[in-house]
């Protein structure tokens, strides 16, 4: 099938596919609940495409002409869902000025979306192939860094964050708290809100990188 025939691997071992057309939003509407349900539900290599094709109504030539293979359309998927993470975070964050209280909404709005999104959460946390998954810019979350770099910028320059705290030692904080909360969430079970986890976080949290004595 063409999951081997439409990807080449580079000298360095990256893998690079050809450029797909843009699935159809129509098209999107039914196909992504289905892959989210499928590999929210089951391991990555319990779920074939002629599953996702039989839940979705679409056929195995329609799937393959926007998404060489699983990987790919898994990947594609949860780029486009998590980037709708950022595009929140940018919303919500408007006329915030303290910076505690800029991180405590950064936390609010990933685990609201992850509550209003299991699928997501499950797929991006539990199911997904990890060693794969880090080669892709998707895994990066370069959005993400660019509003961590920005909110640190600006608790620098307020002095509510330490000096000697960096942006990615903070995006590694809330990296940790995302991937610990989920996974114990999902063990358990799923038997309370994610944003529940925040507050016993949170303190402990704003004590490593804030200045002493900021509220």
């Amino acid at each position: 099938m063409p999951d081997d025939a439409s990807e080449m691997k580079t000298e360095k071992g990256r893998i690079e596919t050809r450029a797909s057309p843009m699935l159809p939003d129509k098209l999107k509407a039914r196909l992504y609940p289905v892959v989210l349900d499928l590999f929210s539900r089951k391991d990555f290599h319990q779920v074939h495409m002629r599953e996702i094709c039989s839940r979705s109504g679409l056929s195995l030539s329609t799937v393959y002409k926007y998404f060489p293979s699983k990987e790919r359309l898994l990947f594609t998927i949860l780029d486009q869902k998590i980037s709708e993470i950022g595009e929140l975070m940018e919303f919500h964050l408007q006329g915030l000025e303290s910076t505690r209280e800029i991180f405590r909404k950064i936390f609010w709005v990933t685990m609201d979306y992850y509550d209003r999104n299991p699928g997501v959460a499950i797929t991006a946390f539990i199911t997904v192939p990890m060693r794969n998954w880090m080669r892709e810019a998707s895994y990066r979350r370069n959005d993400g860094y660019h509003i961590m770099n920005r909110v640190t910028r600006h608790g620098h320059d307020r002095g509510e964050i330490d000096p000697t705290i960096k942006s990615r030692q903070i995006m590694d904080l809330y990296f940790m708290f995302c991937h610990r909360q989920i996974q114990l969430w999902y063990y358990h079970g799923m038997k309370w809100p994610l944003v529940s986890t925040i507050p016993g976080f949170f303190d402990l949290f704003w004590k490593s990188v804030s200045l002493p004595g900021t509220n």
